[in-house]
């Protein structure tokens, strides 16, 4: 051992390599590979660990809300009240599980409540807010009513951003949900009226029909129309309502036929249920059951399929009505040629769409947007159809493009994307297929296979365009994150 002049003792070296010290930018690779390697050999965060319901706002135009000044609520009661009834306005409107449920979340977020949880089961909505040492409270509603108000869920989607941006409080938000829910619709009932028999008559036109086959779709549909409120008032239940109007819709084509009116049957009946199917629903259930709400998208697609099962029952019904009657039979194989120049096609499509949109009170900004992105998704589907692409995917496809365009327009006129692409898919459904499907197998007996294959190719078209809204929703949503920013910035300024 030997010593330095300091007196400090130095370490043996003999036998050992000099090393010359190490460089910043050497330590920090040092640094950086010690941390790699231990993600590599350390396990993964456990995974029972308790998610934040917060995160279930990512993807959403709610993500990250701003905490209001003043920290937690203190009465908890009123914010939970408030919040259970914007989602019971929601759901009455058409709004899915998922949009109600990450809008309860972000409410209850931005007024101050953290410890919610939230459990939506087909109609009912509870919230559980259980804070530590205090008296957790938890509220359940049921909802048990349903009406055509898009307008009305675009205005509750706009307080919910208002609110989500710091811009509005509690007080303030409960006076505002209560003058939606106590405001008129948009557009009176007679014009509703008109508007469901200008649709038939439009869809008519665009699937081959003359003028004299659009004159009776438009007066058969206002008679069902006046069928259907008056059935409404009695409480019949809208099974039966459903099937009663497709049987008067269904006979009165077949009766005119008969007598000699120049106008085809089938294109007739098919633009008298368009308006019945229930689109809004279906994508709905849809939505729920790939978002992980599989009660509430059971409950939906069951009536879903019992609207369904009510049109088919009403043709049905009609037809062996007409065949005991001594009707002929009709030629359901029959191709229609277009009867206008495509330029008129598109704008019926147009005009169809705003009629849909009119049906639904949606509101009126948004009706003109609704039909430019269903003529888009026409043209999508003429497109698709014309490259050969097929009568099930090509609908598919065109329901891709309406999801992903409904839900940018949508965001950027603030209402949600259900709002703006039901309306301008529902020209996408396969009524024709079903009405002929319908005929064969309640006449053609010997033939009833093909009709239940037409039946079954007529469900795939459906749910593929449900589906097809859905995943252009998803598909648009990295699109549209500046564009909910956008509309929370509008918001604060106000």
């Amino acid at each position: 051992m030997t010593k330095e002049t300091d007196g400090r003792r130095k370490p043996h070296t003999d036998g050992l390599p000099k090393t010359e010290p190490l460089s910043p930018s050497q330590l920090q690779q040092n640094v950086a590979a010690k941390r790699m390697l231990r993600r590599l050999v350390q396990g993964e965060n456990p995974p029972t660990a308790p998610l934040s319901i917060v995160d279930r706002l990512a993807g959403s135009p709610y993500a990250n809300p701003m905490i209001q000044v003043g920290g937690v609520d203190t009465s908890a009661r009123k914010t939970i009240d408030f919040a259970l009834h914007l989602a019971e306005s929601m759901f009455r409107y058409g709004a899915g599980a998922l949009e109600v449920e990450t809008s309860i979340i972000a409410v209850t977020a931005a007024l101050g409540l953290k410890n919610i949880e939230v459990d939506i089961t087909n109609q009912s909505v509870a919230i559980n807010y259980a804070p530590k040492d205090q008296t957790p409270i938890s509220l359940l509603r049921v909802v048990r009513s349903w009406t055509n108000n898009y307008a009305g869920l675009a205005q509750v989607h706009q307080l919910v951003t208002d609110v989500v941006a710091g811009g509005v409080g509690r007080d303030e938000a409960v006076r505002r949900l209560e003058e939606i829910i106590h405001s008129s619709k948009p557009y009176p009932r007679w014009m509703v009226t008109v508007a469901f028999g200008v649709f038939s008559a439009v869809f008519v036109g665009i699937l081959g029909g003359g003028v004299g086959a659009s004159g009776v779709a438009f007066l058969s549909n206002l008679l069902i129309s006046l069928l259907a409120r008056q059935l409404s008032k009695r409480r019949v239940p809208d099974f039966f309502t459903t099937a009663s109007c497709a049987f008067v819709v269904t006979f009165i084509a077949l009766l005119l036929w008969q007598i000699g009116v120049p106008i085809e049957p089938a294109i007739v009946v098919v633009g008298g249920i368009l308006l019945l199917l229930p689109t809004g629903r279906l994508v709905s259930s849809v939505q729920d059951a790939i978002n992980g709400f599989p009660v509430t998208a059971a409950g939906r697609f069951l009536s879903t399929v019992l609207t369904f099962g009510a049109l088919v029952a009403g043709i049905a019904v009609a037809l062996v009505v007409g065949a005991v009657a001594g009707m002929e039979k009709i030629d359901v194989t029959k191709t229609f040629p277009p009867a206008y120049d495509w330029w008129a096609l598109i704008i019926l499509i147009a005009v169809a769409v705003l009629a849909i949109g009119i049906t639904e009170q949606t509101a009126w900004k948004l009706l003109l947007p609704t039909a430019g992105v269903g003529v888009v998704g026409y043209l999508v589907l003429w497109g698709a159809t014309a490259f050969g692409v097929g009568d099930r995917f090509s609908p598919a496809l065109a329901a891709v493009v309406i999801g992903l365009l409904g839900r940018v327009v949508a965001l950027k006129m603030g209402a949600p994307q259900l709002v703006v692409a039901v309306p301008a898919a529902l020209i996408l459904l396969p009524g024709l297929t079903i009405f002929r499907s319908m005929y064969v197998l309640t006449i053609e007996e010997s033939e009833i296979l093909i009709g239940a294959g037409g039946m079954l190719n007529a469900g795939a078209i459906v749910l593929g365009v449900a589906a097809g809204i859905v995943l252009g929703d998803t598909l648009a949503r990295p699109l549209t994150r500046n564009l909910a920013s956008n509309e929370r910035r509008r918001a604060r300024r106000r």
